[in-house]
């Protein structure tokens, strides 16, 4: 039985995902490349250095990589003021924490966002720990995150929580099972295609539905 909850925080915990794609999208138009931004939020929730290579290519990656998630930062900052947390979101660390669990909060981004998001959430006061981009070599869809999450607290067995298929596909890289919520904008077929065991509409249903799932008490 699982006794660690790992909560992807990017698009499940704070809602970020369409500021994401609007920074990547100004972040190329400075090198004069121009992608579609509904592609763009489609890649959004793999690490910039999957992301780059992935949505534009192996040239492009090779040419400017460095100098676009420079860029990608730059015009990301410009828009954090703007972030909210997730409705539902520090509620259901805590439901989760009062079960029984291990709260890890993981992401791959850069250690100043991620404070402030758990800022928001009020991560800090419920999580045994998190994960920052510093902490894993390769981001998701690898399964570093979901691993390094699991050892920062000793876990034996996993639960991953996540808004995107790059999170159930990491997870289900190490046999960890993957609760999603469509925060992040993917359909039900494509979040269960990914290995999704259970998709939700919202946290708040998932809180209200987590004696259903693999949340529920360890007692139960």
């Amino acid at each position: 039985m699982a006794d660690t909850a790992i909560f992807d925080v990017d698009g499940t915990l704070v809602d970020t995902n369409y500021q994401h794609a609007l920074a990547w999208f100004r972040a190329f138009r400075r090198y004069d490349i121009t992608l579609p931004i509904w592609r763009l939020h489609r890649g959004v929730g793999m690490g910039g250095d999957v992301y780059v290579p992935e949505l534009a290519g192996q040239d492009v990656e090779e040419a400017h990589g460095d100098d676009l998630r420079q860029a990608w930062t730059e015009e990301f900052d410009q828009m954090i003021g703007e972030i909210q947390a997730v409705e539902g979101a520090h509620e259901l660390l805590q439901d989760v924490k009062d079960r029984g669990f291990k709260v890890v909060l993981a992401s791959s981004g850069k250690s100043e966002h991620v404070e402030a998001f758990l800022d928001l959430i009020d991560g800090k006061s419920i999580a045994e720990a998190w994960t920052t981009s510093e902490d894993a070599e390769t981001s998701k869809p690898a399964p570093d995150l979901v691993q390094v999450a699991l050892a920062k607290v000793g876990g034996a067995s996993g639960v991953m929580v996540g808004d995107s298929v790059f999170d159930a596909i990491a997870a289900g890289k190490v046999d960890v099972p993957t609760i999603a919520v469509r925060t992040g904008g993917f359909s039900i077929g494509e979040l269960e295609d990914a290995g999704a065991v259970r998709v939700f509409d919202s946290l708040v249903e998932l809180r209200q539905n987590l004696d259903d799932t693999a949340l529920a008490r360890p007692s139960s």
